[in-house]
């Protein structure tokens, strides 16, 4: 059985060579959007793209297009749920405690109903491994124990593998966007 730790390393790989076969994958994955399909949402959240994880602006540009608020993820201590900071992409981003481009702590802050994060993998039944720092796993537990939240995935389409174990702790996507069309989640 392959360890959580050797499964990334291989995604990071993966992923990596998928930037590279397809270039243009963050404009068709936006332009594939059906943004009648999202439920009704004043603000929502990107991210910024680290590595070779797919970039949110083209879909950022195009949410932002609806009046929605923008918000970037910020980490306030390594460990800890992120936080939400309004951000205008003209305005300058600051290295947050775990070192993530995002918002200065003047942003004021912001609570999305839609949130866009960033996967090595997904499933058809909404299970997304991240990076392993539990970040957005405790974010959307949060975030989740108020109010309704929509998350979405943005990925490549060679991301996704077949229905993965989760834990307990886990949080499930809403829905799945890549450069080949949107999924929702299947919960069947």
């Amino acid at each position: 059985m392959i360890s959580k730790t050797d499964l990334r390393a291989r995604l990071r790989t993966l992923r990596k060579a998928l930037a590279i076969a397809a270039p243009d994958a963050a404009e068709r994955a936006a332009a594939l959007l059906p943004l009648e399909r999202l439920p009704a949402f004043a603000a929502f959240s990107g991210y910024h793209a680290v590595g070779s994880e797919l970039d949110p602006s083209p879909l950022i540009r195009r949410l932002s297009a609806t009046g929605a608020m923008l918000a970037l993820p910020v980490a306030l201590a390594p460990g800890q749920a992120l936080v939400f900071r309004a951000w205008d992409p003209r305005d300058l981003l600051v290295p947050d405690a775990v070192g993530v481009p995002a918002p200065p702590p003047s942003a004021p802050g912001l609570h999305p109903d839609l949130v866009i994060t960033p996967l090595l993998a997904f499933d058809r039944k909404g299970g997304r491994l991240g990076q392993g720092g539990g970040y957005y796993d405790r974010t959307l537990e949060t975030l989740r124990s108020g109010r309704r939240v929509f998350v979405l995935g943005l990925a490549y389409a060679g991301q996704e593998v077949e229905p993965m174990d989760l834990d307990p702790h886990d949080q499930r996507l809403d829905a799945i966007l890549t450069e080949t069309g949107y999924m929702e989640v299947q919960t069947s």
